[in-house]
């Protein structure tokens, strides 16, 4: 089993990396193997909505990090994606990451749990967990939850690993989210798969 960690932070090796490596090294302990995969510094552009990606399998129509990412989806178990906040919100990088990542991706997301973490120096974390969540709420996909709410608190590095709340914070949801794949994994084994899904209704508010 494997669960890809996402850093959607401008800066490789910054807070959000090192929240998410303490979040890596709970899963590793408990035998699943994690990768994290930085979105970097180029541009993303954001979602059009233009539905070419309906046509190519689970890709977007513009070539960057966005399909890289979809493909090492496909055989990955479990996801967590980390920001930094950016004026109360996730990263602008992050952000057009995602939408265009669920947009053309989303049945390789449904039924594998999803997890957020946000990095701040004061504020405006609890804001940037609550966007990050309901992109897994509208896929879908279990939520992992931790011992708080998912995030840390520090201006570097040095900073973070000082935040020993927030460190158990990440090293709880390491446990829970390895915890819930070998409980799903154990379910398959006994004849418990996902649920059967209904025919996607979509209405109109003005109907």
């Amino acid at each position: 089993m494997k669960v890809l960690l996402v850093n959607g932070s401008p800066k490789a090796k910054g807070c959000t990396y090192t929240a998410l490596c303490e979040v890596a090294g709970a899963l590793e302990k408990n035998g699943i193997k994690t990768e994290i995969f930085h979105v970097g510094t180029e541009a993303i552009r954001g979602c059009m909505g233009c539905g070419a990606c309906r046509k190519l399998d689970g890709k977007c129509i513009y070539q960057d990090s966005v399909n890289v990412f979809l493909e090492k989806a496909k055989t990955t178990d479990g996801f967590i994606f980390g920001s930094p906040v950016h004026y109360a919100a996730a990263s602008g990088v992050l952000t057009s990451f995602l939408d265009r990542a669920f947009y053309a991706g989303k049945p390789i997301f449904e039924y594998k749990p999803g997890a957020a973490i946000a990095s701040c120096r004061r504020s405006g974390a609890t804001a940037t967990f609550d966007q990050l969540n309901k992109y897994f709420t509208i896929a879908n996909m279990p939520v992992i939850s931790s011992s708080y709410w998912n995030m840390v608190h520090g201006t570097n590095p040095d900073e973070v690993k000082q935040d020993l709340e927030g460190m158990q914070i990440m090293r709880n949801l390491g446990n829970n989210m390895a915890w819930i794949l070998k409980a799903i994994e154990a379910g398959k084994k006994v004849g418990i798969n996902i649920p059967e899904r209904e025919e996607k209704v979509t209405t109109s508010f003005i109907r």
